[in-house]
């Protein structure tokens, strides 16, 4: 509460770089592992991956945003018997929250993955895959609501150690699961959905043994774990409205896949591997943003609105300066798809999608950041909206510029154009609402 804003900003994320590098990793490497199976794999994969990472988004900057922010915010008020009971209460959430995702995937999932234009090995291979990943959602729920249980209490270290010790495994297993390697057998896509599955069960398993130690500031315990009417509506309030932003910013990728998917299985190939750069960003954008929502739920929570703006300005600033190593990158698409597939048509797609998402990338981080600051203060409204509107203008736009144009260039344009407004839309909301906090 009287820390300089920018030393503490970087201070509480810096063990966050440390998460987003494995984020990174897990991103990565596995659409890498997964290219060694062949553009089947690759293609099927582009239709469930980013299904998968509307659960990651939703559970970790949706419901976990709203568990953070309400645990910062009885910290700040100085009520810690609260905040352990609402660790217990998030717990609760997450089990029967991974419960319902597995029965609901496994249920609809198959024919979604057919409903996006793949045919024979392709949805094949998406099959397997998505039944694995989504399998496992109860780890990836519990995973990541342990996680901003430790967040919302400033501890940043053990939930990016928790990721890391994870994706560790998640490195070893997937190349020896995919390709039988020494012991193990060859099981293909199979093995690499397995692998990721067991990062997250590692990662629940260090933040579980470090909850219920004395070391944690907010504990958790057996007699907690329970859904209390309060507690539940304080992080739900948050996280609800929260998580269906992320998932309605999430769930872009997949149509937009589904657009593409009228140009053929390449483009669907090339777009899931060019759009692994954009996805890159959000982890290390994350970074920041959990130390955002903590300083600003904290600040909030002790009724000092000036420094809680302050944080939230902040963060955007650091957000966006992290866009521009981005766009560089963006810059050079044919070197980044070249790490994928030597496929030329592949390769010159993918290439121009980050051609045309490369200006907006500061844009995005800014706006990120911007989300995250609502969520520290309670503030989901805006966001929402603003979410549902870039879906509208992505999905939409792009569609009918594909129809207009028969191309992928235009579609790729609205796909930034709609990204764009997002990020705007957040930073005019944010400092609306703060202004009238001051007042």
């Amino acid at each position: 509460l009287e820390a300089p804003v920018l030393p503490l900003l970087l201070s509480l994320a810096a063990p966050n770089i440390g998460e987003a590098a494995a984020r990174i990793t897990f991103l990565t490497a596995d659409a890498l592992f997964v290219s060694w199976l062949g553009s089947d794999a690759l293609a099927g994969v582009a239709v469930v991956f980013p299904l998968f990472l509307i659960l990651q988004t939703a559970t970790a900057s949706g419901f976990g945003s709203g568990v953070s922010s309400a645990i910062g915010r009885a910290l700040g008020a100085g009520d810690h018997s609260r905040a352990a009971s609402l660790a217990g209460v998030a717990v609760a959430i997450a089990l029967i929250g991974g419960v319902l995702t597995t029965a609901l995937m496994l249920a609809t999932g198959p024919a979604l993955y057919a409903a996006m234009g793949l045919a024979g090995r392709s949805v094949e291979m998406a099959v397997l895959y998505g039944a694995v990943m989504f399998g496992g959602s109860v780890l990836v729920w519990l995973m990541n609501l342990l996680a901003n249980v430790s967040r919302g209490a400033g501890n940043m270290m053990v939930p990016a150690f928790a990721i890391a010790i994870g994706e560790a495994f998640h490195l070893a297993l997937s190349p020896a699961l995919i390709l039988g390697w020494g012991p193990f057998p060859a099981l293909g896509i199979v093995g690499a959905a397995l692998a990721a599955v067991v990062a997250y069960g590692v990662g629940t398993i260090v933040l579980l043994v470090h909850l219920v130690s004395r070391q944690a500031l907010v504990r958790l315990r057996l007699g907690a774990i329970r859904l209390k009417r309060n507690e539940a509506a304080a992080i739900l309030g948050v996280g609800v409205v929260s998580a269906a932003s992320a998932t309605l910013f999430q769930v872009s990728t997949f149509f937009v896949a589904g657009v593409i998917a009228a140009l053929g299985s390449s483009a669907v190939a090339a777009y899931g591997a060019a759009v692994r750069l954009e996805l890159l960003q959000y982890p290390i954008t994350f970074a920041f943003g959990s130390a955002v929502i903590t300083m600003v739920a904290t600040a909030a929570g002790a009724r000092d609105f000036a420094r809680a703006e302050r944080a939230a300005w902040t963060g955007a600033a650091v957000a966006a300066a992290i866009g521009l190593v981005f766009t560089i990158v963006a810059l050079f698409g044919r070197q980044w798809m070249g790490l994928f597939t030597p496929d030329p048509v592949i390769r010159d797609m993918g290439a121009l999608y980050l051609l045309s998402q490369a200006a907006v990338f500061p844009l995005t981080g800014a706006g990120l950041a911007c989300y995250f600051a609502c969520l520290g203060i309670g503030f989901v409204g805006w966001p929402f909206a603003l979410a549902a509107l870039r879906l509208v203008l992505i999905v939409g736009g792009a569609w009918l510029a594909l129809m207009l144009t028969g191309g992928a260039a235009a579609p790729f344009a609205m796909v930034a154009m709609g990204i764009a407004s997002f990020a705007v839309g957040l930073l005019i909301a944010m400092r609306v609402r703060f202004r009238r906090l001051a007042g």
